[in-house]
């Protein structure tokens, strides 16, 4: 990848408190487009973070998935990238947009993209500066939908292999969602019970970026559905007007490495 700079302008430098985890999420997803749930998500967390357990957010990133994941609807992953940073630019928030993923020519299991962000945060950058002299591991996470659990419950669509991975290494903060069975599907992943912290939707918001390219194929207004920027984006380069979007009408069983699976909201 050509002149490839991992996006750290939002990160946290310095902990306020080392005694707790630093903490970095991870949102991967098709983004196409971009909604204020996916927004939502990171603030969410951030709540249940703060006030549930002891770790310590340093920042957010969107990973938006390559052009390889040939799935109905996907606008190209420039346009993905550009929606997703035109939805942060104005945000106070820590969150970034990585386009590692996005300009891969390679599908990118997510496994494999939470390495890249351990590679990146705690190899290259030898982690967080705690405020005293020494620096702390940070801790990488994936961050979800329920969609996404019902997904690693169901046998055969992904590797054990690769749910150890993630969920192992590395874990994930799930959203709830409702009509998602949650508790039923978490029982087939009692293994890594400790590493899945589920959030619970107090408002619940029902937005997804089918719904919206459903609205904009047949003219209807998504005002305060998506940012007001990402609308004009759209409209400017002429996105989900038709089926012409689609970089590819393949199903979404094909495989991604055993776990070719949107996040919710996606």
């Amino acid at each position: 990848m050509d002149a490839y700079i991992f996006p750290d302008n939002r990160l946290k430098k310095k902990m306020n408190d080392p005694t707790k985890t630093p903490l970095l999420l991870v949102s991967c997803g098709s983004f196409s487009p971009v909604t204020f749930l996916h927004l939502r998500m990171f603030t969410m967390a951030a709540d249940y973070v703060k006030f549930t357990t002891n770790f310590e957010i340093i920042g957010g990133y969107f990973s938006p998935v390559s052009d390889a994941y040939k799935k109905a609807g996907l606008a190209s992953a420039e346009h993905r990238v550009a929606m997703c940073q035109l939805a942060i630019d104005r945000s106070a928030d820590k969150l970034m947009v990585d386009p590692w993923e996005a300009n891969s020519e390679e599908y990118k299991p997510t496994a494999v993209v939470l390495d890249h962000f351990d590679y990146e945060i705690n190899d290259v950058r030898k982690g967080i500066d705690t405020g005293d002299g020494n620096r702390k591991p940070v801790r990488i996470a994936l961050l979800a939908g329920a969609d996404l659990i019902q997904t690693m419950s169901t046998p055969g669509v992904w590797s054990e292999e690769d749910l150890d991975h993630i969920l192992g290494k590395y874990g994930t903060f799930v959203i709830e969602r409702a009509g998602t069975e949650l508790p039923q599907f978490l029982e087939h992943l009692q293994p890594w019970k400790e590493n899945i912290y589920v959030i619970q939707q107090l408002i619940p918001n029902e937005i997804s970026s089918t719904k919206i390219r459903l609205f904009l194929k047949r003219e209807m207004s998504v005002q305060y559905l998506i940012p007001a920027p990402v609308i004009e984006y759209i409209e400017q380069n002429h996105l989900y007007q038709d089926d012409g979007t689609a970089s590819s009408t393949h199903s979404l069983t094909q495989e991604k490495g055993k776990e070719k699976v949107e996040s919710s909201a996606s």
